[in-house]
């Protein structure tokens, strides 16, 4: 019974639908034979704009735009759809996988539905927030009849071409002109512009290949090859023959025959254009920032590791298994809670002190450098501090950070040690005041009470401190503190 009802709607449906178009094109053909010149374009835009209306052709879709999965994203990439064309979809499932300017992002449904059609491709790169990804159909309706909207008016950037005189042989070559002002109007591959700049190419004569009429370096070196065919050969001055060559006295410079041609630049190819990511994006300019903008001190001290490396192979022999870098990270929390004076912040109002102790720690990835956060350092003990740290290491290793696990953080800890770096300087993570580079140790013999050598392991770390709230007596007595904890784990980890 539900079924015929159902049937019989979608009769009367379809029924309605074929007699209005039939009206308005009765219609709009009467109007057209009455007065021809007036309505000869406006019977094809009202059946367009029937052709195009929801409730007579097709379903209103629900839009799937790109969202801002952190504060600092302003574009990102599709890294994987986790649903199909056709798939029901409820509220809280996951979509896409997008990659953020910090990591990757799982992109969940607000809407319940079908996905019904796919704009953006996996893959795909720099998708401005805001933009069309997809498009669902509500519960109920026929996904493969949702309406496509149409795509933003794109308005040309170049003046239509004005009738020219017919091209002669001489103008048969493609034409060599300045294209400062046209590259700015076309979509160019950092190298495309630079070969297309050297040899005065115009660019509108380059057939681009590249994603959403991009022209790449391949396309512009066709250009060029085209442009080399149909150029002819120079011919070089002649050299006169009472012509010597400068002397190195004279110019400073030696007297050899240069290998390259002037005008002539090497040939291209002989480079390959790597695609930043946009997590390395943000890490170059957050680091731009802040060598350009907070005044680094620096400050180093040897730090012996003997108590350290014994708590630890007694810990071993209890099965509990912690590194030398989380003795570190506990040591500088609790300096920080003995020292609330560093654990500062620079806003826009000066020093801010912070309530809470929240230490992020840097893990090297294939996608830049992460800085996880340990939260609440000083309250938590060793073992805590291990399993906390692994967990969060594996993460920023996957991609899979969630934006609380990254953003914030009071102070952080830089570790090269396990690379073989025996000392260096970091730097800071604005808008935070220090980060602590940690070197690898070393054995050095040393006197002990004045007359016996002793093997000593030591370790070298230097604090970057921002001069503006961390000056140089405040950083030394920081360090001073902090070796008191690292070398007495055992009074630092209580």
């Amino acid at each position: 019974m539900a079924a015929s009802m159902r049937l019989g709607r979608r009769g009367v449906f379809m029924a309605l639908r074929a007699l209005t178009q039939h009206q308005v094109s009765t219609q709009c053909r009467v109007i057209a034979q009455s007065n021809p010149q007036r309505t000869a374009g406006w019977t094809g835009a009202a059946l367009r704009h029937l052709s195009r209306s929801p409730s007579v052709c097709g379903v209103a879709p629900l839009k799937v735009q790109m969202p801002a999965l952190s504060p600092t994203m302003e574009e990102g990439n599709i890294v994987k759809w986790l649903k199909k064309e056709g798939d029901d979809v409820a509220a809280g499932d996951a979509l896409c996988e997008i990659e953020t300017d910090k990591a990757v992002v799982v992109m969940e449904s607000s809407e319940d539905g079908v996905l019904a059609k796919i704009l953006v491709q996996e893959g795909s790169r720099g998708v401005r927030l805001g933009t069309l990804i997809a498009l669902m159909a509500a519960e109920g309706e026929d996904w493969k009849q949702v309406e496509i909207p149409a795509p933003d008016p794109v308005t040309p950037a170049v003046a239509p071409p004005t009738a020219v005189a017919p091209p002669t042989a001489a103008d048969s070559a493609p034409r060599l002109a300045p294209v400062a002002s046209a590259l700015t109007q076309l979509r160019l591959s950092p190298a495309a512009r630079h070969i297309l700049d050297t040899h005065g190419l115009d660019p509108h004569l380059a057939k681009a290949t590249g994603p959403r009429g991009l022209i790449t370096k391949e396309d512009a070196v066709k250009l060029l090859n085209q442009s080399d065919k149909g150029r002819p050969a120079a011919v070089p001055p002649p050299v006169p023959l009472t012509a010597s060559p400068p002397s190195s006295l004279a110019t400073g410079r030696p007297t050899h025959t240069p290998v390259s041609v002037p005008g002539r630049p090497a040939a291209p190819g002989a480079f390959t254009d790597v695609a930043a990511s946009n997590v390395r994006r943000v890490i170059a300019q957050r680091l731009t920032q802040s060598k350009s903008s907070i005044p680094h001190a620096y400050a180093s001290v040897d730090c012996d590791l003997g108590a350290v490396l014994e708590l630890r192979r007694q810990l071993a022999t209890e099965n509990i298994k912690v590194s030398v870098n989380d003795f570190i990270i506990k040591a500088v929390a609790v300096s920080l809670r003995e020292m609330p004076e560093v654990n500062v912040v620079w806003s826009s109002e000066g020093p801010q002190p912070l309530g809470s102790i929240h230490i992020c720690v840097a893990v090297a990835t294939a996608r830049g450098l992460m800085t996880p956060i340990i939260r609440d350092a000083a309250d938590k003990g060793l073992t805590e501090i291990a399993h906390t740290a692994k967990a969060l290491a594996q993460k920023a290793r996957d991609g899979k950070l969630l934006p609380e696990e990254y953003q914030g953080g009071s102070f952080s800890i830089s570790n090269l040690g396990m690379f073989g770096i025996s000392e260096f300087s970091a730097v800071i993570n604005p808008p935070q005041a220090c980060i602590l580079a940690v070197g690898g140790s070393r054995a050095e013999l040393r006197l002990s009470d004045g007359l016996t050598l002793h093997t000593h392991q030591l370790m070298t770390v230097t604090l970057s401190s921002d001069a503006r709230l961390v000056d140089d007596e405040l950083a030394s007595r920081f360090l001073e503190r902090f070796r008191s904890h690292l070398e007495s784990p055992r009074r630092a980890s209580l």
